[in-house]
């Protein structure tokens, strides 16, 4: 033990070394899963406020390696509930609850103390199945009254959507990683001219700049993109001269694009999103009509499903996964443009009708950010839009907040490093190459850096950067 605490201290005395040598932010290079409670302890004791801010950081970011480590099993049962209690956790309540367990299993006579330490987990994030399956046999819970209304609470929210209201908790709201960041993958698109395009390029928020990336086998403009397991999906979209149900996949680690099994029917303008370890493109347009089809991709097995379709046929509406739903905003069906939003629940498998945005949407962009969901820009049928508007579940009410600097249709939108990114779109007159970006906490758009190789229409998705100094 004594060996570990001088460790800790050689850590601590290296950092205040080579801070006042002016190199930056050497810590998290010092850090390490097996080391970081200690240099948090012993900083906390010598009133480090700085070093303790730092490891907090690094302790959100490397959770699940941590959880792992002697010292975490080790932790008082205040610091445990301290640590999981918080937002910034990158990591699946799975991974979190599985800790929480390990946790309690280490000594008999914590036991005692596991259902505090159970309502710090946030059970009704978990997915139905894993709660009947692994949350709902372990002994640890079928022995405890309280445990047990814990568990009755999570599988309350999955089986009775419409008394979701009434029952948000802390519980229920998601882990929110502001800081976390990713490249920016801008996919497709159009040329000025309106010629699809088969061009990628990436931004890198560290160095502010967008570069060119391997492109696709295939044209592709009004594609659907999605990120699952750090792979860029691309889905459809149109090549020019026919829609398309091709499908292709990016991995960063080999830098190269490869065909997998395409989908049952050809369309763009639709809209993809990852939720668990599937993705779902909903809608779009096949060349004839608006679609109502939505398909389910599981890349594990490299198969496609068709699953229940959607209450209204929509072409260009915005899809993201939110609050353990797949939504779809607004969009058109050929004569109609809509302000509706429609969600899917993977648990029983239909489409439910939620609070309409304020203003009717198409060709929009959605994200999703601490815990709200975000619309912005589009059409509405005569006007090219600027507006943003904000959803929080906790009301399941929509408003304004600031608008873009720029009307922008077929706009981008995702979030990266604690903000919002509007990307490319058309203004009415121009297809767009131009960025804006959005602090919540100062409801303030900003332009950034340009596009490089694109002029709007572009697919958009995030993969998160590679930290060299992950353990």
């Amino acid at each position: 033990m004594w060996q570990e605490e001088t460790k800790a201290i050689r850590v601590i005395m290296k950092i205040n070394v080579e801070g006042k040598r002016g190199r930056g932010r050497p810590k998290k290079r010092l850090f390490h899963p097996n080391n970081v409670l200690k240099v948090r302890t012993l900083a906390d004791s010598l009133g480090c406020f700085g070093l303790i801010t730092d490891c907090n950081r690094y302790i959100a970011n490397y959770f699940p390696d941590i959880s792992l480590s002697e010292d975490f099993l080790n932790l008082s049962n205040s610091e445990i509930i301290d640590i999981i209690n918080k937002d910034e956790l990158q990591a699946s309540e799975e991974q979190v609850f599985e800790a929480t367990i390990r946790w309690v299993k280490q000594d008999e006579l914590r036991q005692e103390s596991f259902p505090q330490l159970l309502a710090a987990v946030r059970l009704p994030l978990l997915s139905p199945h894993y709660l009947a399956d692994r949350v709902a046999t372990e002994e640890l819970i079928r022995s405890s009254h309280e445990c047990r209304d814990l568990l009755d609470e999570a599988k309350d929210y999955h089986l009775m959507p419409e008394r979701r209201l009434l029952l948000q908790s802390f519980r229920t709201r998601p882990r929110c990683v502001s800081y976390i960041c990713g490249h920016i993958y801008a996919v497709g698109g159009l040329t000025k001219s309106g010629d699809s395009l088969s061009t990628v390029e990436v931004f890198n928020p560290l160095t502010g700049r967008w570069e060119v990336a391997e492109a696709m086998s295939i044209l592709r403009s009004r594609v659907g993109v999605s990120v699952l397991n750090n792979k860029l999906y691309a889905f459809g979209g149109y090549n020019g001269v026919e829609r398309l149900s091709s499908v292709e996949v990016f991995d960063p680690a080999t830098k190269s694009w490869n065909i997998v099994s395409p989908m049952h029917r050809k369309r763009s303008a639709l809209g993809a999103a990852a939720l668990n370890d599937r993705i779902y493109v909903c809608g779009g347009f096949d060349g004839v009509s608006s679609l109502n089809i939505v398909e389910c991709y599981q890349p594990n097995l490299d198969r496609w499903t068709i699953i229940t379709p959607m209450q209204k046929h929509r072409s260009a509406g915005g899809v993201v996964a939110f609050d353990g739903y797949i939504y779809i905003l607004g969009g058109h069906d050929g004569l109609s443009i809509f302000d509706s939003v429609e969600r899917y629940d993977t648990y029983t498998g239909q489409w439910s009708s939620v609070t309409p945005m304020l203003v009717k949407r198409c060709r929009l962009g959605v994200a999703t950010l601490n815990g709200k969901l975000y619309a912005c820009g589009g059409y509405d049928g005569s006007t090219f839009l600027q507006t943003v508007e904000e959803y929080d579940p906790q009301t399941d009410k929509w408003k304004f907040v600031a608008s873009m600097n720029v009307t922008r249709s077929r706009v981008a939108l995702v979030a990266n490093a604690g903000k919002l990114w509007a990307i490319g779109g058309y203004d009415g007159f121009l297809n767009l190459p131009t960025v804006e970006v959005y602090d919540p906490k100062a409801d303030y758009w900003m332009f950034s850096a340009s596009m490089c190789a694109h002029e709007g229409g572009v697919g958009v998705g995030v993969i998160p950067i590679e930290d060299p100094e992950a353990p």
